[in-house]
């Protein structure tokens, strides 16, 4: 009996640094840079052309569409320079999310080690609490993939936000779409022939 005691704590300290490390891992992936970026900054950051900036969601598809915009427009047009970063959810979304990746991790070490946080407070543990301590394992996993489902909901923004030198290009929070490589390319041909025969017209002293 003492031995298969031994075994399920085992099993249960695995678990819980199992989703310790999983939870580390997506934070991290959340609030990192847009992959490839940084080597593709330091690659053209001695470029004196126009800067075109791309503050996304960091979705994996979104991710993709980046660096494939990222591809074509560098090859078309050698001399713009251009930036990604994530775009951020608004505070209060973000320190849900935040509180949410402690919250997960305090309930589920307190499902392991069979503490009664209603006591504390004078109250009778509900049914599901009880149904937790007799089940574990599925109840760590449950409290887990449902608190990331809920971060990752807060911190979805669905943005794709285009800006040349700081003004707006195309917004996907606006326009409810991302744009076609056909409707980018034209949108920088237009702004380049605009720059173009901007600078083109004398500046006389008035």
């Amino acid at each position: 009996m003492r031995a298969a005691e031994v075994a399920v704590s085992f099993k249960m300290r695995l678990l819980l640094l199992l989703l310790v490390a999983a939870s580390a891992v997506v934070r991290s992936e959340a609030s990192a840079n847009l992959g490839g970026v940084p080597s593709k900054r330091l690659k053209m950051q001695y470029a004196t052309g126009p800067l075109l900036k791309f503050q996304i969601w960091t979705s994996f598809c979104y991710r993709r569409v980046f660096e494939e915009y990222m591809r074509v427009i560098s090859q078309r047009y050698p001399d713009i320079r251009i930036e990604g970063e994530n775009y951020l959810p608004q505070p209060i979304y973000r320190h849900i999310a935040s509180f949410l990746s402690i919250f997960k991790l305090v309930l589920i070490g307190l499902i392991i080690v069979g503490k009664d946080p209603f006591a504390f407070f004078g109250m009778q543990a509900p049914s599901i609490w009880q149904w937790g301590q007799e089940n574990k394992v599925y109840a760590c996993m449950m409290v887990f993939f449902l608190s990331n489902m809920i971060e990752n909901q807060c911190m979805s923004t669905g943005a794709f936000e285009i800006t040349l030198n700081d003004v707006p290009v195309w917004s996907k929070l606006e326009s409810g779409h991302l744009p076609s490589m056909q409707q980018l390319v034209q949108i920088l041909d237009n702004e380049m022939k605009l720059n173009v025969h901007m600078d083109s017209i004398p500046h006389h002293r008035s």
